[in-house]
């Protein structure tokens, strides 16, 4: 049950760093800063990241309630001159970066700002089912995609010092597919991929661990890392270079 008081709220800030691939799919990796915000109000409103929602839900067992999330946006990391969103050739050093990278010549997915709603159930104090159904994604606001998981919480290892394990998958609609990992008959045409047209069912699934170290009552470290597959018509795209990725992060 919900302990705050009326009108107060429970906040984090922090600052670390991340490393992931430079897309879903990539062999090359990035490392960026990684802010992190989560805040709760005592009337159920939460910020966790780059996500908002209420909770609704007045028993301890169950939370549920709607969700806003921004969807990052994916850009072609190319070499080609754009024009109308269609790649133009200029020069042979450009047709060997595209071999180097199979975003070259794609169109760009821009930011997108996905609704819908989230439910969770506890089996235990320790054990809770996990769910979120977001609708939005992708040029035309047309992907949807469902995540399913479970989470064991908080194993204390040693004092100050917590565990804990996730484990998911994703479902997404063909539309969200052939957004992100589809290549239409244009972009075959600038990019050299073959064209694909995936279609919709399970992408991805991941398993994960984050460790919470208490420095202070006022300062935590908090340690993430997240293995994901991409699976079904996605692994297939002409996109993916490797189809199991690591995420790490510090904060």
């Amino acid at each position: 049950t919900n302990p705050m008081p009326d009108g107060s709220r429970d906040m984090y800030a922090g600052l670390g760093a991340v490393s992931r691939p430079r897309f879903e799919g990539a062999d090359s990796r990035k490392v960026s800063a990684l802010p992190v915000i989560q805040v709760q109000w005592s009337n159920g409103f939460f910020i966790s990241g780059m996500s908002a929602g209420m909770h609704l839900s007045n028993r301890p067992t169950v939370e549920y309630g709607p969700l806003l999330t921004v969807h990052p946006n994916r850009d072609e990391s190319g070499s080609g001159k754009i024009v109308d969103g269609v790649g133009v050739s200029t020069s042979p050093l450009v047709e060997t970066m595209r071999r180097e990278n199979r975003l070259a010549g794609m169109k760009d997915v821009s930011t997108r700002l996905e609704g819908g709603f989230f439910f969770n159930y506890y089996l235990a104090p320790e054990w809770r089912l996990t769910s979120s159904v977001l609708f939005g994604a992708g040029n035309d606001r047309d992907g949807a995609r469902m995540e399913l998981g479970v989470q064991r919480l908080a194993v204390q290892l040693a004092p100050r010092h917590t565990l804990s394990f996730n484990a998911g998958a994703t479902f997404v609609n063909a539309d969200y597919n052939r957004a992100y990992f589809g290549v239409t008959m244009d972009e075959s045409r600038v990019s050299g991929n073959p064209m694909y047209r995936p279609g919709g069912g399970i992408k991805d699934v991941r398993v994960g661990a984050r460790w919470n170290w208490a420095l202070t009552p006022s300062w935590m470290l908090v340690t993430n890392v997240q293995a994901t597959r991409l699976v079904g018509s996605v692994r297939n795209s002409p996109l993916v270079e490797r189809p199991t990725n690591v995420t790490v992060s510090a904060a």
